[in-house]
């Protein structure tokens, strides 16, 4: 059983949905990240999902371009955050963690090296935007040789034939883009959210978890009573941005904290 699975099943028999905060690695420096992974976990995460700066992004809103822009800055790169993880997980065996980014720094890697180092570190999932299911058979083949869980994303305009491909190739959890548009930009409809959940669970038996747009503690408890995880990016980002390399840790944590416990009471 995978690390996202076990994670899953826990939560399941503890009837608790899962916190999935996504931040970028690097950003506010190289040297903060495992210790910011190490406080989302004391605060509460259930799942890290760290974001692979990337300079042409297609999904990310400007709080997480900006994170992106100062990454890039500060010289990393997919081989140093592939780093950070072995470095994470020489405390932590048990927190499922999973990249998200684009395809060409993993095409530049190729995929059977970066498939066999994300065995070696520690990666559980790799989610990558602008790798659809139609263009993803090579990618998914060395993946899963590895005993890496490909994460896809589905949207609000996904076609049944789609979610029907998804299905197939999806290991872990799928991730449910919850609104039109780019991270942290407009706001939830939670009517749209709750009537699209039941359609794609006729076709994935995988958990779901819903991002883009969740910003605050109630808008979390909301969305935690659709689904069975809940993923909360550019606010915490934005939580980083505004903070100094002095209070980071601490500012990330007290939000964290107050999304699990917003989720919990769900």
């Amino acid at each position: 059983m995978s690390r996202i699975q076990a994670a899953f099943e826990k939560l399941k028999q503890q009837q608790r949905r899962a916190l999935i905060p996504f931040f970028t690695a690097g950003d506010p420096s190289p040297a903060l990240t495992v210790p910011l992974m190490h406080a989302l976990v004391a605060s509460g995460a259930d799942v890290i999902e760290l974001g692979v700066p990337f300079s042409d992004p297609m999904a990310d809103g400007p709080t997480i371009q900006r994170a992106s822009e100062r990454a890039l800055k500060k010289g990393v790169s997919l081989r140093s955050i592939l780093e950070m993880v072995s470095e994470f997980r020489r405390q932590d065996n048990a927190t499922p963690v999973v990249l998200m980014g684009y395809g060409n720094p993993i095409e530049a890697m190729g995929w059977e090296a970066f498939a066999s180092r994300c065995q070696a570190v520690g990666v559980d999932g790799v989610l990558t935007v602008d790798f659809p299911p139609e263009e993803s058979f090579e990618a998914f083949e060395h993946l899963q040789r590895h005993g890496i869980d490909p994460i896809f994303l589905l949207a609000p305009t996904t076609k049944e034939a789609r979610i029907e491909q998804v299905a197939k190739l999806a290991r872990g959890y799928v991730y449910y883009v919850s609104l039109k548009g780019v991270t942290g930009a407009g706001n939830l409809d939670l009517s749209a959210i709750e009537q699209k959940i039941p359609e794609l669970r006729q076709h994935i038996k995988l958990p779901i978890g819903v991002g883009f747009g969740i910003r605050d503690a109630a808008t979390a408890k909301a969305v935690a009573k659709l689904c069975d995880g809940v993923v909360v990016g550019s606010r915490i980002v934005q939580q980083i941005e505004d903070s100094t390399e002095q209070n980071v840790i601490a500012n990330v944590s007290a939000l964290v904290k107050e999304l699990r416990l917003a989720i919990d009471q769900a």
